[in-house]
């Protein structure tokens, strides 16, 4: 079987473990679909049609989060022969079934159950999921329409899962899930437990986090744990408090920037990287002025930018909307500035030493999770330390 995979780090999770299920399947492409935007789900039908194109007698499978919110439409694509849902494409019953359509309603389940994934594309940084689903109810956002409510892996399959990553020779493992703050067992303690009880672990890295969750707690183990990796990602998704209130978002600008400030006292190097959406329903020019005051003010380097897109059936799709085209050129505005960002931060690394997990033998990644370009050939797995010697559009040029 071959997966194609759209959307985010959970997406790819579940793309192996459907590589694992499906493995010996001959003639057979699965489209794993993401819905976070419109252009995503463009792409997907787009990905479709030219693995049809491609491959005529294939069997051609569309899964996962856009088919969850309209399997109709997918069914009804000429290019696909079967569709399942996010539950439904984990499960070997169904996946190896002769099924046509398999979209179920059982996303609530309590807790989370998933096989272990044996190997990623790269055999150094793997990612762990912890929970799935969320239970919040930002005005913008299908999720929990897809997903479902916020449920748990049980603390002992994570950890399982996590042995068995480093036993294959994983050194980083990076947190995932839809809201990991959410996990419902206790976030602080099982990342305590994967950093001490977790043989073999040499990186934990944390996955997107929600301002509204950061305890002062998890704040404190970025001064005190080596193994936890000095890179955070928040999901902020504006700096401006009144889109964020109609946003449906928990936290206010202030929480965002006393965490970055927070975190630089505690460590100036720490990165910070967030999400933000430009053009939401009824954003002003100073508005969105404020949001690009917090990525400054707040030393944000590592943006990941999307112009707001219109989800059928969420509150924010009724607001008074901003312009197609004004959306765009406000994502167009912040990248330029996060790419400003980026640059400043990553010069100030010339001329000091760093630690790369060398992921190919073209180079790797610094704790601060910066791509880092090796001079000369490196071996895959291993822990190089040089000196950055320049910038480049590729990352950080580093000789050993």
């Amino acid at each position: 079987m071959k997966v194609l995979t759209f959307g985010c780090r959970l997406n790819s999770y579940e793309s192996s473990l459907i590589q694992k299920i499906g493995e010996g399947l001959d003639n057979v492409i699965l489209i794993n679909t993401c819905a976070v935007t419109k252009e995503a789900e463009r792409q997907c039908r787009q990905a479709i049609r030219k693995a049809r194109k491609e491959n005529p007698d294939a069997v051609i499978i569309a899964a996962g989060c856009a088919v969850q919110l309209n399997p109709e439409r997918y069914l009804s694509m000429p290019e696909v022969d079967r569709v399942f849902g996010n539950v439904e494409k984990l499960r070997p019953e169904d996946l190896l079934s002769d099924k046509k359509m398999c979209v179920g309603d059982s996303l609530d389940e309590e807790t989370a159950n998933l096989p272990l994934v044996s190997d990623f594309e790269h055999r150094t940084r793997a990612f762990l999921q912890i929970q799935q689903g969320c239970s919040h109810a930002c005005t913008f956002c299908v999720i929990p329409q897809i997903r479902g409510k916020n449920k748990g892996l049980e603390p002992a399959q994570i950890l399982r899962q996590a042995r068995a990553f480093t036993e294959k020779g994983y050194k980083e493992l990076v947190l995932t899930g839809v809201d990991i703050l959410s996990y419902p067992f206790g976030f602080e303690d099982l990342v305590k437990k994967l950093l001490h009880e977790v043989d073999g672990l040499c990186r934990l890295r944390l996955g997107s986090l929600d301002p509204h969750g950061v305890s002062d707690r998890l704040l404190s183990f970025f001064g005190e744990e080596e193994k936890l990796m000095p890179s955070v990602h928040l999901s902020a998704q504006a700096g401006d408090d009144m889109v964020l209130k109609r946003m449906g978002r928990r936290h206010n600008r202030a929480e965002v920037l006393r965490i970055c400030s927070f975190l630089k006292k505690m460590n100036p190097d720490i990165s910070i990287g967030s999400d933000f959406i430009a053009g939401f329903p009824t954003e002003t020019e100073e508005m969105f002025l404020n949001t690009c005051r917090l990525v400054e003010e707040g030393q944000i380097t590592h943006l990941h930018v999307f112009p707001y897109s219109e989800r059928p059936g969420t509150p924010a799709a009724k607001m008074p909307q901003v312009a197609p085209t004004v959306r765009k050129q406000r994502a167009a505005r912040l990248r330029r500035l996060g790419n400003k960002m980026m640059a400043d931060y990553m010069e100030g690394f010339i001329g000091r030493a760093v630690e790369v997990l060398v992921e190919t033998n073209a180079g790797g990644w610094t704790k601060y999770y910066l791509k880092a370009v090796m001079e000369g050939a490196a071996p895959e797995g291993a822990f190089v330390r040089g000196i950055v010697k320049e910038v480049t559009s590729d990352g950080l040029v580093v000789k050993a």
